[in-house]
């Protein structure tokens, strides 16, 4: 049986799509959760200098979305042809792309910059956020074709940061998306996870 071990701070982040793929694929893993504090000494062992990694048998595996991209195509996650795949990969840059703004907008230090990237926040995530509750919707209740994949993981595994960093809930005017986040973590898989699941760090 292979071995498992994922690299990353004590933090939702980047990481908990990878997080949701292995627990809802079954897949026991060393869930490794550095802090701050050790990073400098470990940041120049790491392919690119970033985190997450992923090492299976000792192999490194980098780049958030490559990562998962990988466990899902292993795991049936993927869609079942090559049509599907290319709407899982479609509709996870989507949210990649409502993703960016949200934090690029928190995480900016000077005031000025910050309220122009807030004009940004306005105006492209509702936009995103209704053209993925329309693809629920004609789905039957997931992103692609009425069936689970690392599309309807990925935007689950994020929505909670994104909701955080927000101020209010990513969901609040969009039902399906809504339905589709409690369903996902509802599955015993993913629900045992959230149970159990450290609590994060702080980062100022």
């Amino acid at each position: 049986m292979s071995t498992y071990k994922l690299i990353y701070f004590n933090i939702p982040g980047l990481a908990e799509p990878i997080r949701f793929l292995l627990h809802q694929s079954g897949i026991k893993f060393e869930d490794k959760r550095i802090d701050i504090e050790e990073w400098p000494k470990i940041k120049s062992e790491m392919p690119l200098g970033q985190v997450p990694i992923l090492e299976i048998d000792g192999k490194v595996y980098y780049q958030s979305k490559a990562i998962s991209r990988l466990i899902a195509k292993r795991n049936n996650f993927y869609g079942s042809n090559d049509e599907e795949a290319f709407l899982v990969d479609a509709t996870v840059e989507t949210i990649d792309d409502l993703r960016q703004p949200i934090t690029q907008h928190y995480w900016e230090k000077d005031h000025a910059f910050k309220a122009k990237l807030k004009i940004n926040v306005d105006t492209k995530v509702p936009l995103l956020l209704n053209k993925l509750e329309e693809q629920v919707k004609k789905n039957k209740g997931y992103f692609v074709n009425g069936k689970l994949t690392w599309a309807d993981l990925f935007y689950a595994a994020i929505e909670e940061s994104l909701t955080d960093m927000l101020g209010y809930d990513l969901n609040k005017d969009h039902p399906e998306l809504k339905k589709l986040s409690e369903k996902i973590k509802s599955l015993p898989n993913i629900k045992t996870y959230l149970k159990n699941r450290p609590k994060s760090m702080v980062i100022p």
